[in-house]
């Protein structure tokens, strides 16, 4: 069998960014995946906001080293990512909501985001043409954006294998091998690999991977669809993220809607479902598109004429608290978990990748050790993140 410092299981937004940060510290590095090339999974679905504007500690340093290193990715490597740094824009169109925005903006001051709550006159310079009825105002934080989850992906892979990282496509994880409950290889579909170190960052089917080792992840997938438009000419920047829920007989029920325009100037947007769809069924539905435009022709008005080029659907890999699990777990020695990303894998996994290679390399700091316990498999699942 070879023999690598690291297996990492799954080619997505999490192993890939991972894979790159291994193999440039110096790790024999390889790559499983059951699907034919990477990012084929749910990284090609995703819709590319990034943001460190959190509620939570841990998700706020990891990205906002994500976003040091999207935003100088072209400076560095010289591919274009389509990265953007428009922002992101929560609304207030409630006294509640109003309240729960400026409460979460003094969390994430202090940790030193540069976020703030501003009135309705600036929204509607930050958003032209928004319907104004109700609006009170809202968070606006400068320094988030967005990119392209596939040009950013296979960017990362193509630097990754530069520096040597493998990757085996079509090939399944039947077997995670131990002894003395130690990792000691994987058992795949096509051979066997010696490893003492094994990252579970299988997305939607990371449930799949903990069963191998007799662990139960606590790890469900939810399907949220997306859609794209036409391309128009530009006429705002943020990310707009409207978190009224909606109970309407016309349309259904629903939470949390967002969207944005990319740099073809194509309008993106996603919606939350209420309640959740469970499973992992990736096929659109009819319902998708009379819901969110509705939703969204009321907000922007300026929307009703631009067309719709396609709409898709994908999972979100859902924990209890909305939060990720990542890192190692006391039952089997060499196993790392890096799952349950609850849609933000994205954003979260340049900055995550690093410091799963730092914990393997054993080179933690004070501040990794605190994202890894409030991270932590064993956590308590109880308090759930505002805003997630």
């Amino acid at each position: 069998m070879v023999e690598y410092d690291v297996i990492i299981i799954g080619a997505g937004s999490v192993g890939v960014p991972t894979a790159l940060a291994t193999a440039n510290d110096g790790l024999k590095t390889l790559v499983i995946d059951s699907l034919p090339s990477v990012a084929q999974a749910d990284n090609k679905h995703a819709i590319g906001g990034i943001r460190a504007t959190h509620s939570h500690k841990g998700k706020i340093w990891l990205c906002q080293r994500s976003i040091e290193i999207f935003s100088s990715w072209e400076e560095k490597y010289g591919d274009d990512i389509w990265w953007d740094q428009g922002g992101y824009t929560f609304l207030a169109y409630s006294e509640e909501h109003e309240q729960l925005l400026k409460e979460t903006v003094k969390l994430q001051r202090s940790y030193n985001l540069n976020i703030n709550y501003v009135d309705k006159e600036k929204i509607k310079e930050i958003i032209p043409g928004i319907n104004e009825d109700g609006l009170l105002g809202g968070t606006y934080s400068l320094e988030d954006g967005n990119a392209s989850p596939l040009l950013s992906l296979h960017s990362f892979y193509r630097y990754s294998k530069n520096l040597g990282t493998e990757y085996h496509f079509d090939e399944n994880v039947i077997d995670i091998l131990t002894k003395n409950n130690k990792i000691i290889g994987v058992k795949t579909t096509k051979g066997k690999y010696q490893t003492k170190s094994i990252i579970n960052s299988a997305g939607a089917q990371a449930k799949d991977i903990g069963k191998l080792i007799g662990i139960d992840i606590p790890v469900e997938p939810d399907s949220h669809e997306a859609g794209i438009t036409e391309p128009v000419k530009k006429f705002f920047s943020p990310m707009v993220v409207d978190i009224r829920p909606c109970s309407d007989p016309k349309c259904g029920d629903s939470k949390n809607y967002y969207f944005y325009q990319n740099k073809e100037g194509k309008i993106i947007f996603c919606l939350t479902p209420s309640p959740s769809i469970l499973g992992m069924d990736r096929r659109e539905t009819s319902s998708f598109l009379p819901q969110i435009s509705k939703r969204m022709i009321k907000l922007l008005p300026r929307l009703r004429n631009i067309k719709i080029r396609r709409t898709w659907r994908g999972l979100y890999p859902m924990t209890l608290d909305g939060n990720p699990i990542v890192g190692k777990i006391s039952e089997i020695e060499g196993y790392i978990n890096a799952v349950g990303m609850c849609g933000q894998g994205f954003m979260l996994g340049p900055g995550l990748g690093e410091l799963l290679s730092r914990v393997l390399t054993e080179k933690t700091t004070s501040r990794d050790n605190e994202i890894l316990d409030t991270l932590s498999y064993k956590r308590d699942f109880g308090v759930e993140e505002e805003l997630k």
